[in-house]
């Protein structure tokens, strides 16, 4: 390698690396941060140096590869419903919320999710599932819902948990209780009481029939002879009561043939059984369909609920499901049908790979089918096509079952967002003609971003006159936004295209693409260091694949292979199957390439190095240290539990959740799966599951993890003194337990918290001080705090000097440091805080804060403005709102409530400021 040099050209070609099979084994992400397989090459290249090293192996590797040319980089169409005015949007839907029929919430619950998406924040999108299963009243709804919360968990993951399990868990997620039609008002922490109902055995032997009625009529078929009880069989149905009682020559018959009924000797010997039992559970599954068939054919209603929910209740696989299904459609069976389809679903992804069950879904006559129960509905497919596009946006499965999406959308936004999606997906695909298309369809529902795509499909069919006026037209005629100035970029030359992604980065810092741009551009001129600080910009406070692929290969370049193999394993804890370079090279045989080039540590060596990490502050390298420990000791649970506590930190929340699954999967123990467990549980909204975990795992051994599992879950409360008390008598009991110094570090900086809280500044003092005994850096903030309470304000503006000094990562400590310094300084302080992390909200508060205290109004609320077009915060809304109400706009107060509501609607400041906005305009 020290032989290689940057490409003096690039070549042009339109990368896209990903397999279109469906056992690709990769999921391809929809998102800018995640789709770099397909848009990045590594770009070295051979020089003509006759160098001969270890380093062979790479340089033969990658010497066909180039970087693509800053000219056909281009970042993705994201496949999301992405309004103009997302405040807006989520406003008028709030209203709409408040003013509809309880049949309708859940879909419009459905709807904000889909509004929601692009925030990217699981824990945000997991309460409008849960909300919009809570409001559920057809079962079909309430199937797809909780099968799409169990997905969400990624529940296929936990090994040993069967998909139709029960046991007592939430309410909402009961796959008994689905089937029960009505709207149930409950809670996400009321429980179900599958686990405590006992099962009764039940044969025929227990059966008590009432012999002593007169059976006084016969039916004969063919040679057999079955007697039943007229008034019976009458009661089944008002033909049969017709039949035996009414004014037909039957009434008068002690005999009646039933020869071409269309019913069997054995099927009718069920159906007198039937009559006098009302009983099912001695029959078996071909007898209850059969009778399933003459409960069709003779109107008998009742009995047909009954072998519809007996039928539903026995679905137990995907094998029972795929057998049952058809015969549910052909007796218009709805509750045997949504049983069969809960089982489908609550097996994704899995089923998505069992042809079979996609036939049900995407065949052209998927629709007609599933409308014969009144199935053909969009949120069963807007579910599976979000699972199907997770997997992979380029199979054939993910375009049929958006197909079928389109064809049973109703409501503008449902076409929007179905042709939107179908868009993106013929895009992935290179079909380019259909995929402009469906845009096209989509921006005729309202759309306007999928005009975006419609500008990307001309470009790509050389029409790049036309993108450019369609785009720029956006920009003219709508409040510019990001993504507005990121596409015309693509179609623009030289300055231009530089002067677009500037103000793309200004409008909205989050994206990506512009900061790749700057970097290949400095590449280009042979500044390869200026292209890794241009995309460290990005990385510091946004984590994707993309960019740690491009810094590493730039790394490459300077023969800096420490870097490199840092940035690569960070990259394969977020995606365990990365495939960088076209598609011709995995990340893990990157990885055991640049083993040659970088010095092998030992375990030991490693955990003293995680400490260094850990202290400084650098998570990426902490995420890659544990990388390389986990392929020295693979299924530790203890080291992917931590690697798990890194990705959450750095706001990688489905990858910290997987990192949570596979430790509970390689837990040594049950205490220490239950820890897990609870962790899980916690994340994902269970609290009351957390603390029970949290309780077995003590019972069955003291340890640290259960005692700070169980205190920091408490303590996630408004504590009372009795509280505090309890949660430090936790922590304490945690710090007596053995474990190592990082997370005692973590224990003592909590314990330091509560002490503060209750006023105990020495003891909070003591506390923080033994956590920087031990290295733990971030005590230093508890530090300040602790100086703060005392009116040391120097003091703890001089600790949290200490902690940027020491932190890699401190955006965090300058937006601190700003609480105790004067104006200026703190103004100072918040905005670098913001030049680090433009995604943090409380800088744009405070300067929006100050603004108002100058009565520079109309700044203040464009301080706020600015950061809510492409972060959408709830504080930033609520803020917003209570100077829209100072100012009199009424109507911009109400509108930034609603929208605040949309994101959190028990926040009680918000609520009371709504309220109050709304007796005044009133």
């Amino acid at each position: 390698m020290r032989g290689m040099k940057l490409s003096e050209r690039f070549k042009s070609t339109q990368v896209h690396a990903l397999n279109s099979s469906e056992t690709s084994g990769r999921r391809n992400k929809a998102c800018d941060g995640s789709n770099s397989a397909k848009k990045i090459r590594s770009f070295l290249s051979m020089s003509k140096s006759n160098h001969s090293s270890t380093t062979s192996g790479i340089a033969n590797l990658v010497a066909p590869f180039q970087l693509p040319s800053i000219d056909t980089l281009e970042p993705c169409i994201e496949p999301y419903h992405k309004p103009i005015n997302l405040v807006e949007t989520l406003a008028e839907l709030y209203h709409r919320q408040e003013c509809c029929h309880q049949s309708q919430k859940a879909l419009l619950f459905v709807e904000q999710y889909s509004l929601l998406c692009n925030l990217r924040d699981q824990k945000l999108l997991r309460r409008c599932l849960r909300t919009a299963r809570q409001n559920s009243v057809d079962v079909l709804s309430k199937v797809v819902l909780s099968a799409w919360l169990r997905f969400e968990r990624r529940e296929d993951e936990l090994e040993g948990v069967s998909s139709m399990e029960c046991g007592g868990g939430c309410i909402l997620e009961c796959p008994t209780l689905n089937l029960v039609h009505g709207f149930n008002p409950c809670s996400i922490k009321d429980r179900c009481q599958c686990g405590q109902e006992s099962k009764q055995e039940t044969s025929t032997d227990s059966v008590c029939l009432p012999d002593e009625e007169k059976k006084d009529v016969c039916f004969c078929i063919g040679n057999e002879e079955i007697n039943c009880v007229r008034l019976r069989i009458a009661a089944l149905s008002d033909p049969f009561k017709a039949m035996l009682y009414g004014g037909f020559a039957e009434s008068k018959m002690r005999k009646i043939d039933f020869t071409k009924s269309g019913v069997c000797s054995k099927g009718m010997m069920a159906v007198e059984l039937y009559s006098r039992a009302k009983r099912l559970d001695f029959f078996t599954p071909m007898t209850v369909l059969e009778l399933l068939s003459f409960a069709n054919r003779f109107c008998c209603e009742e009995m047909k609920s009954a072998c519809d929910a007996y039928l539903a209740s026995i679905v137990g696989s995907v094998d029972d499901a795929l057998i049952l299904f058809d015969y549910g459609l052909e007796e218009r069976a709805p509750i045997l049908v949504a049983s069969c389809l809960q089982v489908f679903l609550r097996e994704l992804p899995k089923t998505l790979y069992n042809l079979k069950v996609m036939k049900i879904f995407c065949s052209s006559e998927a629709k007609e089918r599933l409308a014969m129960v009144r199935y053909d509905s969009f949120l069963l497919y807007y579910f599976l096509s979000q699972v199907a596009m997770e997997e992979s946006m380029v199979s054939i499965t993910t375009m049929m079952l958006l197909e079928r999406l389109g064809e049973c959308a109703k409501e503008r936004w449902q076409k929007a967002l179905a042709y939107h999606q179908l868009g993106c997906v013929m895009l992935e695909r290179k079909e380019y003609k259909d995929s402009q298309r469906c845009f096209e369809v989509a921006a005729e529902a309202g759309h306007v971003y999928s005009l975006a795509g419609v500008a990307r499909t001309k470009h790509k069919q050389g029409q790049q006159c036309s993108a450019y006026k369609l785009i720029s037209s956006l920009i003219f005629e709508h409040k510019p936004t990001g993504w507005m100035y990121q596409e015309r970029a693509l179609h623009n030359t030289g300055r231009e295209t530089s002067f677009d992604l500037d103000v793309a980065t200004e409008l909205d810092p989050s994206l990506s693409y512009p900061y790749k741009y700057r970097a290949l551009a400095k590449v280009e001129e042979k500044q390869i260091m200026d292209g890794i600080v241009e995309l460290d910009k990005i990385i510091g406070f946004k984590l994707s694949p993309d960019c740690l692929e491009l810094r590493a290969w730039m790394f490459i370049a300077l023969q800096n292979y420490e870097s490199a193999m840092r940035d690569i394993r960070a990259l394969l804890t977020l995606e365990p199957n990365y495939i960088t370079s076209h598609g011709k090279i995995t990340g893990k045989y990157l990885v055991h390439l640049l083993s040659n080039e970088v010095q092998q540590k030992s375990q030991a060596e490693c955990w003293m190095q995680l400490y260094e990490q850990w202290s400084s502050v650098d998570d990426i390298g902490s995420l890659a240290i544990i990388h390389q420990m986990l392929e020295n000791e693979p299924r530790k649970s203890l080291l992917e539990f931590r690697q798990s506590l890194l990705l959450l930190r750095l706001n990688c929340q489905k990858a910290a959740m997987h990192s949570l699954r596979m430790a509970r999967n390689h837990s040594s123990s049950i205490q220490e799966r239950l820890i897990y467990e609870g962790w899980i549980l916690y994340d994902t909204g269970y609290r009351e599951e957390t603390l029970a975990r949290a309780d077995r795992s003590i019972t069955i051994q003291k340890s640290f993890e259960a005692f700070f599992l169980k205190a920091y879950v408490l303590a996630d409360t408004n504590l009372d003194a009795e509280s505090s008390s309890y949660v430090i008598q936790l922590l304490e009991a945690a710090l007596n337990c053995p474990s190592d110094g990082l997370r005692k570090g973590q224990a003592l900086n909590n314990l330091g918290s509560i002490y503060v809280d209750c006023g105990k500044l020495d003891l909070a003092k003591a506390c923080y001080e033994n956590a920087l005994a031990i290295r733990h850096t971030r005590a230093h903030q508890g530090l300040a705090r602790v100086y703060h309470q005392k009116n040391q304000r120097k003091a703890a503006y001089d600790e949290m000097t200490k902690l940027i000094e020491k932190a890699a990562s401190n955006a965090s400590a300058y937006e601190k440091r700003s609480e105790y310094c004067d104006r200026e300084m703190a103004k100072g302080d918040l905005d670098i805080a913001t030049q680090l992390d433009p995604l943090r909200t409380y800088p744009y508060r405070y300067r929006a804060a100050v603004m108002m205290d100058e009565q520079k109004e109309t700044e203040a609320v464009e301080e706020l403005t600015k950061a809510i077009s492409f972060k959408p915060d709830l504080q930033m809304l609520h803020l917003r709102a209570a100077f829209y109400e100072s100012m009199g706009d009424l109507n911009s107060a109400l509108q930034d409530c609603q929208a605040a509501l949309c994101l959190d609607p028990n926040h009680t400041d918000t609520l009371d400021l709504y309220q109050r906005a709304q007796k005044l305009r009133f």
